[in-house]
């Protein structure tokens, strides 16, 4: 069998920091950059489950907004981009309302919704919202518990499930969602004894992080866990979350990274941000980007979600589009 879930090149948008923008404005600028990958060959687009923005990105004050109201509003200005979040924290939603929340989602898009789903970690988030942030274990234990409550919702009648977190008692979920079997699931983290094993056991995909040294090794281990599980490791999907920025020259690319942190080139930063950038983002010009992300292909992924700088101009989506699409096709 092959996987439900396919997604080759996916959009992901970090920010709702548009230049010169107002809180009026957000939204249309953010369903354009969905038009746009749609028009480009993007095949999913993604907004993060965050109500802060977070540290590495911008201050925490910045715009942000809720991921599904958000996908549901693009889902009604696009026709087949598939539309999901990357990846939503398991602690913000009762699992049931999360099932329905899901539902409506790919009601709205005519089946076109991804659950994307994790554990969850930004503790700010939690302590601001009053929000349970819990243990490390406890929000794996959670997880487990809304893989299968929801799960269970996208094609049960009813569902009665009593759990160390959850309960539900004849929860219905009606209408049932529009693809059949309901959303694919995709589980985002590298946590090699609990998400992977996760991912082997309940979902279609996977998102993870890391070079392509570490994304060989994390297939492999989630190989593994499918053969500990009788399960096909080729019902997985497996995809990596980057950021990927293409530029006229590796110099070009350069000066643009070092500019956002103040300096004329990223070999002016210091070693150790250095190290930390060249993990983080893919970059370089079009045949530099491109083996980068035949590196990735074959340490095993199956295809690419990305972010970008400059994601609010149509040419910068296009340029990394023509690139990514040579390599995962």
């Amino acid at each position: 069998m092959i996987s439900r879930l396919k997604t080759r090149l996916g959009l992901q948008t970090p920010s709702f920091t548009f230049p010169d923008a107002t809180s009026a404005d957000i939204f249309d600028l953010t369903v354009a950059q969905a038009e746009a990958a749609e028009a480009a060959g993007y095949d999913s687009f993604w907004v993060m489950d965050h109500f802060y923005q977070l540290p590495m990105i911008g201050s925490p004050d910045e715009p942000m907004l809720e991921a599904y109201t958000l996908l549901s509003g693009v889902a009604a200005r696009t026709s087949t981009i598939q539309l999901g979040a990357m990846v939503g924290g398991v602690t913000y939603r009762n699992p049931a309302f999360l099932a329905k929340t899901v539902t409506t989602l790919d009601v709205v898009s005519r089946g076109r919704a991804i659950w994307g789903i994790g554990a969850g970690w930004y503790e700010a988030e939690h302590d601001g919202y009053g929000y349970e942030f819990g243990t490390f274990g406890e929000r794996f234990e959670k997880l487990e518990e809304t893989l299968q409550i929801v799960k269970a919702m996208f094609t049960e009648g009813t569902v009665t499930f009593d759990g160390k977190w959850f309960t539900t008692k004849d929860a219905l979920n009606s209408p049932k969602p529009v693809r059949a079997g309901g959303p694919p699931i995709l589980i985002g983290g590298s946590g090699e004894k609990k998400t992977l094993r996760m991912v082997a056991q309940y979902a279609d995909g996977c998102n993870v992080f890391g070079g392509p040294d570490q994304v060989r090794h994390l297939m492999g281990v989630l190989n593994d866990h499918c053969e500990a599980l009788g399960r096909d490791p080729a019902e997985i999907w497996r995809t990596r979350l980057g950021t990927v920025l293409v530029a006229p020259s590796m110099e070009a690319a350069k000066a643009m990274i070092g500019q956002r942190f103040g300096a004329g080139s990223l070999d002016d930063l210091p070693a150790e941000l250095q190290q930390q950038i060249r993990s983080a983002i893919t970059f370089g010009d079009a045949d530099s980007v491109g083996e980068q992300l035949q590196a990735f292909k074959d340490a095993g992924l199956d295809g690419i979600v990305l972010n970008m700088p400059g994601a609010h101009q149509d040419e910068h989506i296009q340029a990394v589009a023509e690139v990514a699409l040579r390599v995962f096709t």
